[in-house]
């Protein structure tokens, strides 16, 4: 018999393991839902030549094929697939046809992976924002044609974070549609090239400008005027939670009728993703700001390898057997319920 840790370990590598139907075949393995499964459609990569060629970036080769045969080694069932921020840039942030053209791309790219293997992937659609019009256009194209799972936002673009008041007929659309909306980190045109020789860096910036997506949607009230909307938010929150607190005192008393239930209340009910942030440091605080209720497995595979996450997630302590089958699958499958098994 294995000890409580070995099985805690095997737990969080393999997910919930399998289910038998009433039937008795077999169903489809109940491994781990990633969340956080970037694509690189090679249409894209090829529209954004330019895009890469100014920002010395090769994208890994990728294909659907490889994204399976990656997911069956890891003990991965299904992974929401959205693009890689390195490609889109600042392409979508232009009022432009090239910007929904782009968006309209990648979208129907990932949604006939997901025809192909409707089990083993979702979808996380992209918008051409800040293009209010070709935004709400690709909400309904994404929704009603494509069947897209969720959304796949920036925490910023260029100048603007999401809370911005230009975004709220965007909102109110997906708060209609009771979207899930999925941040992934960018770096705002304030703090590029803030170190010389170092670039647009995501090696603090990203999480940085995580924090500043939720001070954003915090201070404009936009969590409480739309509360159908499910916002996931990467690497176990990035610098939210060591900033939680002073977010928390410091929110300006004159936006607080803006939350009624207070920020601490909307901090709780935001999702969070585990890619690239599963040890203790980042898992703990993570535990101390939100419910595991409101904890997903994400990797940022492709961009990073599964063991990246998979190896501190395997080594922390801080879970019970039912909250990382809750992680591994269980939460996702509330906010996909098509997932479920």
């Amino acid at each position: 018999m294995h000890s409580r840790r070995d099985f805690l370990r095997t737990m969080a590598v393999a997910g919930a393991g399998a289910m038998l139907p009433a039937s008795g075949q077999q169903a489809r393995p109940a491994g781990r839902i990633d969340v956080h499964h970037h694509m690189i459609p090679p249409g894209y990569v090829t529209a954004m030549q330019d895009e890469l060629k100014r920002t010395n970036w090769t994208p890994r080769q990728w294909s659907p094929a490889i994204s399976l045969e990656t997911m069956d080694k890891n003990g991965i069932a299904t992974s929401i697939l959205s693009p890689v921020q390195r490609l889109v840039l600042d392409s979508m942030s232009e009022t432009s046809e090239r910007a929904r053209m782009l968006a309209r791309l990648n979208n129907d790219f990932g949604a006939q992976v997901v025809r192909d293997h409707p089990d083993r992937f979702g979808l996380f659609a992209a918008l051409p924002l800040p293009d209010r019009d070709g935004s709400l256009r690709e909400i309904e194209y994404a929704y009603d044609t494509l069947k897209a799972d969720g959304i796949a936002l920036w925490t910023s673009y260029r100048d603007k974070w999401p809370g911005d008041p230009a975004f709220d007929a965007v909102f109110a659309e997906l708060n209609r549609r009771n979207a899930v909306v999925f941040f992934h980190p960018a770096a705002g045109s304030c703090c590029r090239d803030l170190m010389p020789g170092l670039g647009l860096s995501g090696i603090i910036e990203y999480d940085l400008d995580t924090a500043r997506t939720a001070e954003s949607l915090l201070y404009n009230g936009t969590p409480a005027r739309y509360p159908n909307i499910r916002f996931i938010f990467s690497h176990s929150g990035g610098a939210i939670t060591t900033l939680a607190d002073r977010m928390i005192d410091d929110y300006p008393k004159d936006h607080l009728a803006q939350l009624p239930h207070g920020v601490e209340y909307e901090f709780r009910r935001f999702y969070y993703e585990t890619a690239h942030a599963g040890k203790p440091a980042a898992l703990d605080a993570l535990k101390d700001l939100a419910p595991v209720s409101q904890i997903l497995f994400g990797s940022d595979v492709p961009i990073r390898n599964y063991e990246l996450t998979t190896n501190p997630l395997s080594q922390y302590r801080g879970f019970s057997v039912a909250d990382w089958q809750a992680i591994n699958r269980g939460n996702a499958e509330r906010l996909f319920p098509r997932l479920k098994t």
